[in-house]
């Protein structure tokens, strides 16, 4: 299920003001030349949003859970603060490369530390307070990485988790793997007294989550 019809996503595109965006062009080209499953990516509209979004919380540490070739970490460093850091897991060694040379051509290679391993596993060891999460990984662990990262996440902090929608099958009531894992953690955010959240239909269905309280 496409949740954005094309004519309206092409005029959502024209009526975006972004920043030089070429590193991103030649980014999104060769993911969807050389990397199977290319629409994993975070693509040109949702890339623009995290990217106006991190601008707008200036955060001072942030976690990318799910880095596959670097599109998002680029978009979300450009809010960094002076001396900001952005530190990114992914499981797929065989991406690593990529990323690490598109993230060197967008001059953001020394805010950005990248982990290769488990998430679930690297979350632990790394001691930061996060401003801002970003959470793009494997769908079954959603509810585990949130239980994970709520206590790290700063009072006003954001995570911004992607694919909530699953292809709207979480709305189909789907017995999917994903979408039932999924539907589970949209649950669970909704009735969480912790926190506040939206539910938007942008792309594959991102929820924002602000922490209130611990």
């Amino acid at each position: 299920m496409k949740l954005t019809p094309n004519k309206i996503e092409e005029y959502a595109k024209q009526h975006t003001k972004v920043y030089d965006s070429s590193v991103l062009d030649r980014l999104e080209r060769k993911t969807h030349l050389e990397v199977m499953r290319p629409q994993m990516l975070s693509g040109y509209l949702q890339g623009q949003f995290l990217a106006f979004f991190s601008k707008m919380k200036q955060p001072k540490a942030i976690l990318e859970i799910g880095t596959y070739t670097g599109y998002s970490a680029i978009c979300l460093a450009q809010g960094l603060q002076q001396n900001g850091v952005l530190h990114t897991i992914d499981i797929n060694k065989e991406l690593e490369a990529i990323a690490t040379e598109y993230i060197h051509q967008a001059g953001v290679d020394d805010r950005i530390i990248q982990h290769q391993g488990n998430a679930l596993e690297i979350i632990p060891t790394i001691d930061k307070q996060w401003d801002l999460i970003f959470l793009d990984a494997d769908k079954i662990n959603y509810s585990q990485y949130y239980d994970m990262v709520l206590p790290k996440l700063k009072i006003g902090g954001v995570i911004i988790a992607d694919n909530v929608l699953w292809h709207g099958k979480v709305v189909e009531g789907s017995r999917e793997k994903r979408a039932s894992a999924l539907a589970v953690f949209n649950k669970k955010v909704t009735e969480d007294d912790r926190v506040d959240n939206v539910l938007l239909p942008l792309r594959d269905g991102l929820m924002l989550i602000e922490k209130k309280s611990d």
